[in-house]
């Protein structure tokens, strides 16, 4: 004897059709208050649960989305997870978060979610798509997997984007030195080849030729983004013969490297060398200085960023965003 509550059970109890129990239980913003009460009391006096499973196979999806982090270890993606994985669990949909480690083999491997029916859609943390769904995208431009990139854009932006105008942002950072009376201002860059290290790049050095310094004024240390790649560059700047004023840094995990290993040889921050950094993580505001920041409003971004792959899933009420570049402020703390 099969004792399985089906739909139909709580359509009798709650004295409507099982189209509107569906309409209910997936969109119940469509019904009237007194039927969503109606239906919701009947759930809860049966026990009824959804068959998922069957209902994924009838509408043939997944109801998940996959999510790419070229480094999950990174505190810069947390806020953004967060802000993801709240807009999909409304949704009633899954979030597959997937490490790449930068690594192409890996990002290729995990894309297959997208034609083997494991994700609906994904959105890009790591800039990168492989060529293989680049050319599916070019071929078939109204009929490709649902794809969203975040934060970081891909050279070709062939897909919708989500983040803040990294060149923008970087100008006034720099220019925020410059009013403070800096002049030699080194970069601390990211990793050769990344479009934010590209476009930070390019803003600072926007801002400095706008300002009427010449080549002589401007300094370029690569990093990679990490805190022991400030620290590191710790030691080339206190190797220079002339110092810089101050050191604007690509990332926030670089700057508290950098200050670390700046005060720990004797230099001080910012009496002697002003840092600032960009994105306001968490530990921004807990470091020795404080630091001076761009802040990026990263759970925002999360959020805004699903609701754009949902949109063009066609789940739930969402539309596609009229822009796709949020705001990004200045924090004024110690560092600088």
């Amino acid at each position: 004897m099969n004792n399985r509550v089906t739909i139909i059970d709580v359509s009798n109890i709650a004295g409507v059709s099982t189209a509107t129990v569906s309409r209910t239980l997936h969109n119940p913003n469509v019904v009237t208050a007194k039927t969503r009460k109606a239906v919701m009391n009947a759930v809860h006096q049966t026990g009824y649960t959804q068959n998922t499973a069957a209902q994924n196979l009838r509408q043939q999806r997944a109801n998940a989305i996959l999510v790419l982090v070229p480094d999950i270890s990174n505190t810069f993606f947390s806020e953004i997870l967060s802000g993801i994985e709240h807009v999909a669990s409304q949704a009633n949909l899954t979030t597959l978060i997937a490490d790449t480690l930068n690594d192409a083999h890996r990002t290729e491997n995990f894309t297959r979610y997208l034609f083997n029916g494991r994700a609906d859609g994904a959105l890009l943390l790591n800039g990168y798509l492989p060529d293989s769904i680049v050319e599916t995208i070019r071929n078939s431009p109204q009929n490709h997997p649902a794809i969203v990139s975040v934060s970081e854009a891909l050279d070709d932006q062939i897909v919708p984007h989500i983040g803040i105008d990294n060149i923008q942002a970087t100008q006034m950072a720099v220019e925020h030195l410059l009013a403070k009376g800096h002049r030699f201002i080194t970069h601390l860059s990211g990793p050769a080849g990344n479009i934010l290290t590209s476009d930070r790049i390019k803003g600072y050095r926007n801002a400095m030729v706008a300002s009427g310094l010449n080549d002589s004024d401007q300094h370029l240390i690569q990093g990679d983004f990490s805190i022991a790649s400030g620290e590191a560059a710790a030691n080339d700047i206190i190797a220079m013969e002339r110092r810089p004023d101050a050191v604007f840094c690509s990332n926030d995990a670089m700057a508290i490297g950098l200050i670390s290993a700046l005060v720990n040889r004797g230099v001080a921050v910012p009496n002697d060398i002003a840092v600032m950094g960009f994105d306001d993580i968490e530990f921004a505001r807990t470091c020795i200085p404080p630091l001076t920041t761009i802040h990026q409003p990263r759970r925002r971004i999360g959020e805004m960023a699903a609701k754009t792959l949902l949109a063009q899933l066609g789940i739930g009420d969402f539309e596609m965003p009229d822009t796709s570049s949020l705001q990004a402020t200045l924090v004024e703390r110690d560092s600088a």
